[in-house]
C-alpha cells in the first residue's frame, strides 16, 4: 500500500486537524474496521472492491463515491484500488451550517436508511477531478482566503453529488427550514446524532429543545409518523448493530459504551425492539457473512 499526501490543513487554535486529502494505492487501510471521527468523501478512480457499512454490502467500482459521518463505521476491501479520500472537521466544514446551501444533510451525511454510496457517471467525472485538484492545489499552495475557497469547492462538489444522488434514487427531499416546526424536527435529529450515548429519552430531548415533550411528539409524528422515542430507540439500535457487526466488542463493552448502566438492561431493550438478544443477532451475522 502506498499513500501519498497531498497536504493537511489544521486549526491554528489548538493544532488539530481541520481538512486532509490524500491520493490513494490499494485499500488506503480500509481493511480493517474505520471509525474516524471527521466527515468523511472516498471516490474510487480505479479498481473494484466491496463496501461493508451499515450491515449491507456493497460493490465498488471507478466512480463509486462514498459520505461518512464522523465515527461511522465502514469497511472497504478490494483488488488494485486507486483514488481519493479528503477528511475534514467539524469546526472546517460544518454540514449543518451549509445545510441550506448545499442541502446535503440528510442524503450524503447523517441519514441512517440511505446508502452511503453514490456511483458517479462516466461523463460527469472530468468535472469532479477538475473540483478536486482545484481544492489539492488550493490545499498544496495556501493563497489568501484559503479556507473559504476551499469550502466553496466543498459546496459545489457536495451539490453536484446531491443531484445526481437525487436523481439516482427516490431520497426524502430536506424539508424546509423556514418554519418553526421545521426547523424543532432538523435540531432533533441533530441532537440525536449528538447524544444518542447518554440521552434516551424524549424528555431529554425536549429540556435541549426547550419545548413541551407533548409538543416535540406531537411535530415529530407530523414530519415521520414516528414517536420521539421511536427515532431514539432508532438511532441506539443502528449504532448496536454496527457494533456488533463490524466489532468483536463484548456485549457488555457495546452496553456501557451506549450508556446503559449494565449489559442485561441493553439486552432486554435490543430485544425488545429487535425481537432476539444482541449476542443472537451477532451469531446471525457471522453464519450469514462467514
Amino acid at each position: 500500500m502506498t499513500t501519498t499526501i497531498s497536504a493537511d490543513i489544521t486549526n491554528p487554535v489548538d493544532g488539530s486537524l481541520g481538512f486532509t486529502m490524500k491520493d490513494f494505492n490499494m485499500d488506503a487501510g480500509f481493511s480493517e474496521v474505520q471509525k474516524i471521527g471527521l466527515f468523511s468523501i472516498i471516490w474510487i478512480l480505479e479498481g473494484n472492491g466491496t463496501l461493508k457499512a451499515d450491515f449491507t454490502a456493497y460493490d465498488l467500482a471507478a466512480g463509486s463515491m462514498m459520505f461518512f459521518a464522523p465515527f461511522q463505521p465502514f469497511q472497504i476491501r478490494g483488488d488494485d484500488l486507486k483514488g481519493i479520500v479528503m477528511h475534514f472537521h467539524h469546526d472546517f466544514f460544518c454540514i449543518i451550517k451549509h445545510h441550506r446551501e448545499v442541502a446535503c444533510d440528510g442524503i450524503l451525511f447523517n441519514n441512517i436508511h440511505q446508502s452511503p454510496l453514490v456511483n458517479i457517471p462516466e461523463h460527469e467525472r472530468p468535472m469532479f477531478l477538475q473540483i478536486m485538484d482545484q481544492i489539492k492545489q488550493e490545499v498544496q499552495v495556501p493563497g489568501l482566503a484559503q479556507h473559504d475557497l476551499i469550502i466553496s469547492y466543498l459546496k459545489i462538489l457536495l451539490i453536484n453529488v446531491t443531484r445526481i444522488k437525487k436523481s439516482q434514487t427516490d431520497v426524502q427531499q430536506p424539508f424546509s427550514e423556514k418554519s418553526t416546526e421545521s426547523v424543532l424536527v432538523h435540531s432533533f435529529k441533530t441532537y440525536i446524532d449528538q447524544y444518542y450515548r447518554e440521552k434516551h429519552s424524549a424528555g431529554d430531548y425536549a429540556a435541549l429543545l426547550n419545548t413541551s415533550v407533548k409538543n416535540l411528539g406531537r411535530v415529530v409524528k407530523e414530519f415521520y409518523q414516528k414517536t420521539p422515542t421511536d427515532m431514539i430507540a432508532e438511532r441506539i439500535i443502528v449504532e448496536a448493530k454496527r457494533e456488533l457487526y463490524l466489532t468483536d466488542k463484548p456485549v457488555k463493552e457495546i452496553a456501557y459504551d451506549l450508556g446503559f448502566k449494565d449489559e442485561y438492561h441493553f439486552s432486554r431493550y435490543f430485544k425488545n425492539i429487535i425481537q432476539t438478544s444482541p449476542q443472537t443477532y451477532r451469531n446471525s451475522l457471522k453464519k450469514a457473512w462467514g
